[in-house]
């Protein structure tokens, strides 16, 4: 992609971390609508670029598919937007943003004439802004298409592009995910902190939790980062960006993400945002800041992006998986919803190993 778009640079840390290994070969069966299925016909029938699963701080599975490896960087797309939310988080601690319950147009006047106008950023952060922008791909006419010509055609600054659109609702009654509410977001970033959001990411988290790679972010043609996508890093880097929120925060003895915050961003608080009551487009998935809860959840959730990237987390199990892909499905209920069960299969399968690994460890004892 910094092939096709312009992009910020984030540099690798100065002091990378590398994560432990002990590779076993997962040949894992799961049921999904009744039916049993097999973990390596649907890696294959996902177009699967790269698994990656980490149990309790060891990566313990990590494959690449059509010619990927460890070390090539790749996109997010709204992965992206879990991202925004971390930094959100530490700016927040920072003091740099008083109050989450403040409304976007104290830090970002300039949205006043708009639809955000005296929307909290809370509000926005939970995909509830009450803000009228078509998010669906199928119309050429919709916002969302029309997005990235305005950009990269007509040369438009996406800071005078979040100022245009209106409102329809109230904020804060209902679920409508917008990829414009995270470009606000990235914006007020950049506003409050007076830096770019990836060299405020480099700094705050990037380096923090020893990334190994060099990564990059998409920007508009003046240098300001897309905040719904365009984040480019590798497997591994990912992983350890699941493994800060799956310890609440702290990477190697820092804290780097407020606890709170990772409890607070991960887990519905409103009853129109927990798991069955969201619409029926996104599978009535959960939702709180910039993260799904899946359906069933016991307390796993997950970034996800289209085409097929997920980044999960299973506290209860100790997890993380990172799957990127390259799916012929743009956004498959279906596809999302096997995706989480075959996940769910593995945590099972690696527990029940654990479990027999330590009964034998004991009784050789």
């Amino acid at each position: 992609m910094q092939r096709i778009f312009p992009v910020n640079h984030i540099t690798r840390s100065p002091q990378p971390y590398q994560l432990p290994e002990k590779l076993i070969d997962l040949k894992i069966t799961y049921k999904f609508n009744g039916e049993t299925q097999e973990m390596s016909e649907f890696l294959q029938r996902s177009g699967t670029t790269g698994i990656l699963v980490i149990k309790n701080d060891i990566i313990v599975y990590e494959k690449y598919f059509q010619g990927n490896s460890s070390t090539d960087l790749v996109t997010s797309w709204s992965i992206a937007k879990s991202i925004i939310s971390a930094l959100i988080g530490i700016a927040l601690e920072e003091g740099k943003i008083e109050n989450i319950n403040d409304p976007i147009t104290k830090y970002l006047p300039e949205l006043k004439t708009s639809g955000y106008n005296q929307v909290p950023i809370k509000h926005i952060l939970q995909m509830s802004s009450g803000v009228k922008f078509i998010e669906d791909y199928d119309d050429k006419n919709s916002d969302i298409r029309k997005l990235l010509p305005q950009v990269y055609l007509y040369m438009r600054p996406m800071e005078k592009i979040i100022t245009t659109f209106p409102s329809q609702s109230p904020s804060g009654a209902y679920f409508d995910y917008i990829s414009i509410n995270s470009q606000v977001l990235a914006i007020l970033i950049k506003r409050v902190t007076g830096e770019k959001v990836s060299s405020y990411f480099q700094k705050k988290i990037w380096h923090p939790i020893g990334a190994e790679s060099n990564a990059y972010w998409v920007t508009d043609n003046y240098g300001t980062e897309l905040g719904f996508c365009g984040f480019n890093a590798t497997l591994r880097d990912y992983a350890k960006f699941g493994l800060l929120y799956l310890n609440n925060g702290k990477f190697n003895g820092q804290q780097i993400i407020p606890k709170t915050w990772v409890k607070e961003s991960t887990f519905p608080d409103s009853p129109h945002l927990k798991p069955g009551e969201t619409n029926d487009k996104y599978g009535r998935w959960g939702y709180q800041y910039q993260w799904w809860t899946p359906t069933n959840s016991h307390g796993d959730y997950s970034a996800k992006g289209a085409w097929g990237q997920f980044l999960y987390i299973n506290p209860n199990q100790n997890l993380v998986i990172v799957k990127t892909s390259v799916s012929n499905s743009f956004f498959s209920l279906e596809e999302q919803n096997e995706t989480i069960a075959l996940f769910r299969a593995i945590g099972e399968q690696l527990t029940i190993n654990n479990y027999r690994q330590q009964t034998k460890e004991r009784q050789g004892a």
